[in-house]
């Protein structure tokens, strides 16, 4: 607090999750005492920002100025089941920097391949679920191989599913990338299975480099982000023949792959770094 009034700073952006409600506490009526705060909820799994006791943290996000989301699912939720009057959905941005990036670096796979990648944590990303609907699809077979990138707790257990399935020659697993967006550039499309997610950075990665994306339309955020058959496919029942045959038809339906490929990066135009700055500073600037 010392060094917030020091720095004559006025208003706080936390970021923080938030799942003590006696911390929340000390941080509200001491750390931030006298200044305007604005917390941003980054995820549709609620607990992550509400605790064990929303009904009393509530009532601290109710002291804000505002609760901003980076979805409208997350939005409607807050207003619904916690009765937040006090919130605004801003979307996460994407930087136009990441198409040169995207060119930094050549990923050496000359087949066709879709590309998942994220924290391997298969009870959030559901990684045994692509795999088991690749099975199913038999892309393998059209030479279509499948590569997930990242690192994480579950990246054993991935591994021996594959062994198991008796693609180990068709699947390949990548460590985690600072960068990317070199092998998001030259995937031939990009597959979201996460169980729930806030606003899935994936998908407009993938979109901004002109890349179709195939998605479970979970909550939250694909919805908000995918036009289906526009820009890439959603698929609203988790079970493997949907999702194979959702990644089979992108794969074998030029005409819809050309499609979702030259809307792609236009799709995602409202995502981008610019308007998401105008958003924040028209939100500082009348409140």
């Amino acid at each position: 607090k010392r060094y917030l009034q020091k720095e004559g700073i006025t208003h706080v952006i936390d970021h923080r999750p938030k799942n003590n409600y006696k911390r929340e506490l000390f941080y509200k009526n001491y750390v931030y005492k006298g200044l305007q705060t604005i917390y941003v909820v980054h995820s549709f799994k609620t607990e992550t920002y509400f605790g064990e006791e929303p009904a009393k943290m509530k009532e601290l996000y109710n002291r804000n100025l505002k609760t901003v989301t980076v979805s409208e699912a997350i939005q409607n939720k807050l207003k619904t089941e916690l009765n937040l009057h006090n919130t605004q959905c801003i979307y996460n941005p994407f930087d136009t920097i990441w198409k040169e990036k995207s060119e930094e670096v050549i990923y050496p796979i000359k087949q066709p391949f879709i590309l998942s990648y994220g924290r391997i944590d298969d009870d959030v990303k559901d990684f045994s679920f692509l795999i088991r609907s690749y099975h199913h699809s038999e892309l393998w077979k059209e030479g279509l191989r499948l590569v997930i990138m990242g690192e994480g707790k579950d990246e054993n257990k991935l591994k021996t599913l594959v062994e198991e399935l008796a693609l180990t020659e068709y699947i390949e697993f990548l460590p985690f990338a600072a960068n990317p967006f070199p092998y998001i550039s030259q995937a031939h499309m990009v597959a979201l299975t996460s169980k729930w997610e806030g606003f899935p950075m994936v998908l407009v990665e993938s979109l901004s480099l002109g890349i179709p994306v195939v998605s479970l339309d979970i909550n939250s955020g694909p919805s908000e982000i995918i036009n289906h058959r526009k820009n890439g496919l959603l698929v609203t029942e988790r079970e493997f023949p949907a999702f194979a045959g959702a990644m089979r038809e992108l794969f074998e339906n030029q005409s819809l792959y050309a499609t979702c490929k030259e809307n792609a990066q236009a799709s995602v135009s409202q995502f981008s770094k610019e308007v998401i700055a105008a958003a924040w500073t028209k939100l500082l600037k009348n409140e």
